[in-house]
């Protein structure tokens, strides 16, 4: 009997950060997908590409050679909450690269999966003026997402909002990836989905999670330790462009013209879109960039 072969590509999310299992590796959500794909007595091969830090250039340049050799039957992509916290972040070349990627599956008639995700500024509790840049530039990602996981026929996991995002106990001690509870709810997601589609026939990933949720303790242990490193390493990058953004969003709050940073990035979003557009082929409307919803949530 020929194995259905899953790749999954992405960032950390991916990788499994957050659910960790015995030997220091990690599992994830991907993993956990990948049991439930087949009935139990039919073959799955799993390869995981996905990688801490990447980026949408990464997919792109180094994950998807190596995922199309692998010539798998499913695949995931999730990926673009990296590009958001660089200070080279562009939206165009976000599209452009998930475009690039998405296509390549779709033309070896390749089950895509994709996702949007919440914005790191909720995640991290920033404050108002910091968060919200982020959340634009989140949801103008998201916004890119939603459209081209359409054009390409993708199936579609809307993952951005909902009670998860502040259920803490989903998350793991960073705050920034979901803890085993939040990864074997990501699985039972996407199995849903692809089960309504008749692409999942095995057994639904259990949401139980056999590991004790982290404590309010280890949070301040890990941001103490680990997390102090973390925070440099972004903050040498973003923060001073960050700051800037901030100090731009207080300007436009006091003058009452903060619409006009939401109708910028959506007419970047557009324009990011537009240039994809094939002659004759319409691609589909973005999302609306609405960032001050999500840093109320």
């Amino acid at each position: 009997m020929k194995a259905l072969r899953f790749a999954a590509l992405g960032d950390s999310l991916t990788e499994g950060i957050g659910d960790p299992v015995d030997g220091g590796a990690w599992r994830g959500w991907a993993a956990l997908l990948a049991t439930g794909l087949a009935p139990a007595d039919a073959p799955v091969e799993f390869r995981n590409f996905a990688a801490s830090g990447a980026q949408t250039a990464d997919v792109l340049g180094r994950q998807l050679p190596a995922a199309l050799a692998f010539a798998p039957d499913v695949a995931s992509v999730v990926v673009g909450v990296n590009d958001t916290l660089r200070c080279t972040f562009d939206i165009q070349a976000v599209a452009a690269r998930l475009d690039r990627v998405y296509g390549a599956f779709g033309e070896r008639g390749t089950l895509l999966l994709t996702a949007c995700l919440p914005d790191p500024g909720v995640l991290l509790g920033l404050p108002g003026a910091l968060a919200r840049p982020l959340a634009r530039r989140q949801h103008a990602v998201n916004s890119v997402v939603h459209a081209l996981s359409e054009r390409h026929g993708a199936v579609h996991l809307h993952a951005a909002e909902g009670d998860w995002v502040a259920d803490r106990s989903l998350w793991s001690a960073d705050r920034l990836h979901p803890g085993e509870r939040g990864h074997r709810l990501l699985a039972a997601r996407f199995h849903a989905v692809l089960a309504a589609t008749g692409t999942a026939r095995g057994a639904a990933p259990g949401t139980a999670a056999e590991r004790p949720a982290p404590t309010r303790s280890a949070g301040f242990w890990w941001l103490a330790t680990a997390g102090t490193g973390w925070v440099a390493r972004r903050c040498t990058d973003l923060l001073p462009q960050l700051l800037a953004l901030a100090a731009d969003e207080v300007r436009h709050g006091l003058r009452g013209t903060s619409a006009r940073l939401d109708l910028r990035a959506s007419t970047g979003v557009a324009a990011a879109l537009s240039a994809l557009s094939a002659p004759g082929v319409p691609m589909p409307m973005p999302m609306p960039v609405a960032p001050e919803r999500a840093a109320a949530s």
